[in-house]
């Protein structure tokens, strides 16, 4: 027994020397060169990128240009509240051919602030993301109107873009619709075959609509569409039971197969929020460009609201899809300084605020594991150019 004792002590005592031997020779590196040496194909590739440095450290020290001496691309997917950015920019190009549109007028940039944008339309909310994400100086876009529900679910794809949120833009009021066939209401949704594209906007409305009947995501059948302008289609042909989508689009689908629509985003008003986010590296480069580009789109924001005429024509030549361009300005209207004031906490009350609304859709998209962690909302936005020109306009 004594033996057996003595045994256990010294093998106790060995295993302590040999941590002890480990510890100190990891802190003089033998251990990384040994593994360097012996074994070096495990040793850990560290990748570097833009994402780990300030968006800011390539901008010139001195002499800033108050603008770029080419045209500001401008992403965005079509939207009623699109209509202020085509009034703005004159009208619409693609990716492919970003120069001015065969007859376009000059917008408000050119003429009253002197600048040269173009508004490039996608038509999916992935391809602008990718877009926002390489810049425009390597064929994408120096700047994108996007949900806030979308930045939430992105920013871990868009790190080395370090984007920021500049402007409320607009906001769905009954713009996104869920609409079905043999589907009385929300909560005979279970066990059906509900479609949408889960890279749009229509997606997180979806859930809002589900959470709204008390049914849980694994309640219905999922059917992943490839476009949100799918959506329509996809209720014609028999290929689910629901859809989300927008209203232009799945509503007619819907009466024409004797269906109906169930909820639309006029139903939560706050919840779909489009906002400009501009590249940081474009942002720390052209300040200038960022605050003008801010007073073109409330200037025309003030238009459309006055007239929407103008801008509806444009819209409808760019989006048939979402029906009459009025009526899809009237369900995602333009947004005015003093919305913009309230959402961000300048002045005035909003029911949801920006910091609410990310926050929120980030720590959403985390639960359902669509996206890793999300920094902090007051991390994603950059309100000085904001607040410089609601300054200057006053109360």
């Amino acid at each position: 027994m004594a033996l057996r004792r003595g045994s256990g002590l010294f093998l106790f005592l060995g295993l302590c020397l040999l941590g002890l031997g480990y510890l100190l020779a990891s802190r003089l590196g033998y251990l990384d060169r040994l593994q360097a040496r012996f074994f070096p194909a495990t040793k850990v590739a560290v990748r570097l990128s833009p994402g780990d440095f300030p968006a800011g450290v390539a901008a010139p020290v001195a002499d800033v240009a108050s603008v770029p001496l080419r045209p500001t691309l401008i992403g965005f997917t079509a939207r009623g509240s699109a209509a202020a950015l085509l009034l703005a920019t004159g009208g619409a190009s693609t990716l492919d051919n970003p120069g001015a549109p065969p007859g376009a007028a000059q917008g408000v940039l050119k003429l009253g602030y002197a600048m040269d944008a173009r508004a490039v339309v996608f038509p999916s909310e992935d391809e602008l993301r990718k877009a926002l994400a390489v810049g425009a100086e390597h064929g994408g876009v120096d700047m994108a109107t996007i949900s806030v529900d979308r930045l939430a679910a992105w920013l871990p794809s868009l790190r080395d873009a370090a984007p920021r949120t500049v402007l409320l833009v607009g906001r769905s009021r009954g713009q996104e619709a869920l609409a079905a066939v043999g589907v009385p209401d929300l909560a005979s949704l279970r066990d059906k075959r509900l479609a949408v594209y889960p890279a749009g906007s229509s997606y997180y409305f979806a859930l809002w609509a589900l959470s709204r009947a008390g049914l849980r995501m694994s309640d219905v059948r999922w059917v992943d569409l490839p476009s949100t302008l799918d959506a329509g289609r996809a209720l014609r042909e028999g290929r689910a039971d629901a859809v989300a989508g927008l209203w232009g689009d799945v509503e007619l689908a819907a009466r024409d197969r004797g269906g109906s629509v169930l909820a639309t985003t006029a139903d939560a008003p706050h919840l779909v929020a489009t906002v400009l986010v501009a590249r940081g590296d474009y942002a720390a480069r052209y300040p200038d460009a960022v605050r003008r580009v801010i007073r073109a789109l409330l200037d025309a924001s003030n238009s459309v609201l006055k007239d929407p005429g103008p801008a509806a024509r444009l819209l409808g030549e760019v989006a048939p899809y979402l029906g009459d361009p009025t009526e899809a300005i009237r369900s995602a209207p333009p947004a005015t300084l003093a919305d913009n004031r309230a959402f961000f906490g300048l002045s005035g009350e909003a029911p949801v605020t920006y910091d609410e609304l990310f926050q929120s859709a980030s720590a959403l998209y985390q639960k359902i594991k669509r996206t890793a962690g999300a920094p902090p909302a007051e991390d994603t936005r950059d309100l000085g150019a904001l607040k410089y020109v609601s300054e200057a306009r006053g109360p």
